[in-house]
């Protein structure tokens, strides 16, 4: 068991007091560049590593076990996405993995696949000069999966991950669905997101955006 984990079971006047929060936010150090180089922080990546953090938390898997998790967002949300994923921790919210997808190589696909949650992966728009803005760290995808990117394309439905496919029903009844007015797409409007299942053209339940025009204030130069 990873001492942080440790920590946070220990009774009280065995060491509990006074130990790392679990729950924090840190610059992206020289051992985690190591980690993500070449993968989610591309050659290409016009984004300034000092614009990134570090994010480690905890969170409950679907039978309650706690797991670690680990996410880098851009610095503008860290704090906001922390404070989600704390409350979502605390109030016992489903979340199969929060690992960093550089240990899937930074292949969205396969991280989809495996229910994986993220964040950023730096990446431009197909077919555009346009960062994504899960490549600017300020989108956050949960629970994949069970929450799948759709949208018809010349009268063919395009699913990612691609074996999302029974999950498109969202009447019914399964395991980590997002839906509008759960705790999970509750905080994260109410931290000013915007939810991909509100999208228009395409709906993408596991996605949470921050809106253009704040992202604008924050980089002119994003078109």
């Amino acid at each position: 068991m990873n001492s942080f984990i440790k920590t946070l079971l220990a009774p009280e006047g065995d060491g509990a007091q006074g130990q790392t929060d679990p729950f924090s936010v840190s610059e992206i150090s020289d051992e985690l560049f190591c980690r993500i180089r070449g993968k989610s922080f591309k050659d290409d990546c016009t984004l300034p590593r000092e614009d990134l953090r570090y994010l480690h938390v905890l969170h409950r898997d679907l039978g309650g076990q706690i797991r670690e998790g680990e996410l880098i967002v851009n610095r503008h949300i860290a704090a906001d996405v922390l404070e989600i994923l704390k409350t979502l921790y605390e109030n016992d919210y489903p979340i199969e993995r929060i690992r960093l997808i550089d240990e899937y190589a930074a292949d969205d696909e396969l991280s989809m696949e495996d229910n994986n949650s993220s964040g950023f992966n730096f990446r431009f728009i197909p077919y555009t000069t346009k960062i994504s803005k899960h490549g600017l760290g300020l989108a956050v995808d949960i629970n994949p999966l069970y929450n799948p990117y759709t949208k018809l394309v010349d009268g063919e439905r395009i699913i990612q991950p691609l074996n999302a496919a029974p999950y498109l029903d969202r009447e019914a009844p399964f395991a980590y669905k997002i839906e509008r007015g759960d705790l999970c797409c509750r905080l994260f409007l109410e931290h000013g997101f915007i939810w991909g299942g509100d999208l228009q053209g395409r709906t993408d339940y596991q996605h949470f955006e921050v809106p253009d025009e704040r992202i604008a204030a924050w980089y002119p130069d994003w078109q």
